[in-house]
């Protein structure tokens, strides 16, 4: 029984890890996308070009990826923490990135596209990070929260700018991913972060930009 309980967190981990890579997402709270009935010129299918409609997609595939690092990062994290309060944090995170999915899939279905070949690479690698960032504590590990939240708030604002104007369905779900990711950001850092040094963040910006660059095509 005793080997059974320690193996319980691993074995979480991994249902938490299959469930973001290969099953679908169910969101928790409604997609924020306006919709009024579907038709010429909706929101769920506005009269976008054909240029603007891969683009589009191209950027919500980005934004489903780095949703799934997200996803990775909160669960390496958690499943290295010593406090039951951060790990509850995590993965109440975790649970409103999973909505965020949800909503990405939902978007790029609606788009005629799908999410990145690579989801399982961004899984991977973030919850080795997430891990590692665990292994120095909590303080480090909500300050890893932090730094990721204000990278991403930085690259969804982006995101806006580059979105058609007219699709409104996807700047509805980037909108209210932001605002979610704003209210990570300051929970962890309400909850002890600490400020990371110039060279990790430096080389966390460096890998979210291989990952996006990647993800818009792949």
């Amino acid at each position: 029984m005793g080997s059974e309980r320690l193996l319980d967190p691993f074995i979480a981990a991994a249902d938490r890890a299959l469930r973001a890579i290969a099953a679908p997402a169910h969101a928790s709270r409604p997609c924020p996308t306006p919709r009024p009935e579907a038709g010429p010129g909706s929101t769920a299918t506005p009269d976008l070009t054909d240029i603007d409609r891969r683009h589009a997609a191209a950027l919500m595939r980005v934004n489903h990826a780095g949703e799934v690092a997200a996803q990775a990062l909160y669960h390496g994290q958690a499943l290295g923490s010593g406090s039951e309060t951060t790990r509850g944090l995590l993965l109440q995170a975790a649970a409103e990135e999973n909505d965020h999915l949800a909503w990405c899939e939902q978007r790029l279905r609606e788009l005629g596209s799908r999410p990145s070949l690579l989801n399982p690479l961004w899984y991977g690698g973030s919850f080795a990070i997430g891990a590692l960032a665990a292994v120095f504590g909590d303080r480090v590990s909500l300050g890893f929260v932090s730094e990721t939240e204000r990278q991403v708030e930085g690259h969804l604002d982006e995101h806006l700018e580059r979105l058609p104007e007219q699709d409104a369905a996807s700047r509805a779900i980037v909108e209210q991913m932001r605002v979610d990711e704003i209210h990570h950001g300051r929970a962890a850092r309400n909850a002890g972060g600490m400020e990371l040094p110039g060279p990790v963040r430096g080389l966390m910006r460096a890998t979210a930009k291989l990952m996006t660059g990647t993800a818009y095509w792949i």
